[in-house]
């Protein structure tokens, strides 16, 4: 099938990759203009334009509606869309005008987290199985119904980069081999269940704050669900309440030590202690502001934190 292939991110670089290794011919790709990115904020092509570029495939930027983009989608002669984190809602006449219409690899078991934070949300949320659905997209938030599925375990110390990099692996061979059996007359798509459902909005940073007065087993799910972003953060005490970034690496739950109170901070040779609600958490890389990442243990040194700093509750926010 001739094919246009829509995505911004790096998670939708591998089905990319498959799919021009596939035998179907992607024709064009269709991604976000440059954006700002990095320190300078300087303009810069999504990591979908650069693989494209570099496979000398036609890179489209254009904002998909309007009779400008339909005449496109007539000239391209495209049967259908294969779409993954492209970024923009695709109004009625352009999901109509592809023969065999636009094919949503979505990085959950849908009806289950519908939305843009699929795989962050599963893991905040301690869900043990997650996995991939390519369905076809329809007006509503990944209503459409389901062409294929596949699984995949939630590890222990996953943060959401390893899980999503998983899945965009993954999901890529879910996405060709669903190409190949809408191709062959093999799929029979199918509605969605109407139980279910749980909805994924992406995450803000207020979302991401850690409060220390929560279970341990949140707090682990939280810094691993915002990592690498947007990244947990959480607060010093005094005046400015300086936030600290955790979202580099996943803290580490210490069910042995149980004597700290929430947010007091114990900072050792190796790792700094944080109690919790339950039990103690020890802190993985740091981020203060304005400063390089840093192992906790370094940054408590660095800001002389002693036993008596209290870290991360509302009223230190």
């Amino acid at each position: 099938m001739r094919l246009l292939f829509a995505g911004t991110p790096d998670a939708a670089v591998p089905s990319l990759t498959a799919l021009i290794a596939s035998r179907h011919d992607v024709v064009a790709v269709l991604t976000r203009a440059d954006a700002p990115a990095g320190r300078g904020r300087k303009l810069a092509p999504s990591p979908v334009r650069l693989a494209a570029q570099e496979a000398g495939i036609p890179v489209l930027t254009d904002v998909p509606r309007g009779p400008e983009f339909l005449d496109l989608l007539r000239d391209l002669d495209v049967d259908a869309a294969p779409v993954v984190a492209y970024g923009h809602l695709l109004r009625p006449d352009v999901l109509a005008a592809v023969p065999h219409g636009w094919i949503n690899l979505h990085f959950s078991l849908l009806p289950a987290w519908r939305g843009a934070a699929p795989v962050q949300r599963a893991v905040i949320a301690g869900d043990e199985i997650t996995g991939a659905t390519t369905f076809l997209l329809d007006e509503g938030m990944d209503t459409g119904p389901v062409l294929g599925t596949m699984t995949e375990t939630i590890r222990p110390r996953d943060t959401s980069g390893d899980l999503l990099e998983r899945l965009a692996r993954a999901g890529a061979g879910l996405l060709v081999a669903t190409l190949d059996s809408l191709e062959d007359g093999a799929l029979d798509p199918r509605p969605q269940p109407g139980d279910g459902v749980s909805l994924a909005a992406k995450l803000t940073p207020r979302d991401a704050f850690t409060d220390f007065r929560a279970p341990a087993l949140a707090v682990d799910r939280l810094v691993r669900g915002c990592t690498p972003a947007p990244g947990a953060w959480t607060t010093t005490p005094g005046p400015d309440g300086a936030p600290v970034r955790l979202g580099l690496g996943p803290v580490t739950p210490r069910p042995d030590v149980s004597d700290l109170r929430a947010g007091e901070v114990r900072p050792g040779k190796r790792d700094v202690l944080v109690g919790t609600a339950t039990h103690a958490v020890a802190l993985g890389t740091v981020h203060p502001v304005g400063k390089k990442p840093m192992a906790a243990a370094d940054w408590a040194r660095g800001a002389r934190l002693g036993d008596d700093v209290v870290l991360g509750t509302e009223a230190t926010r």
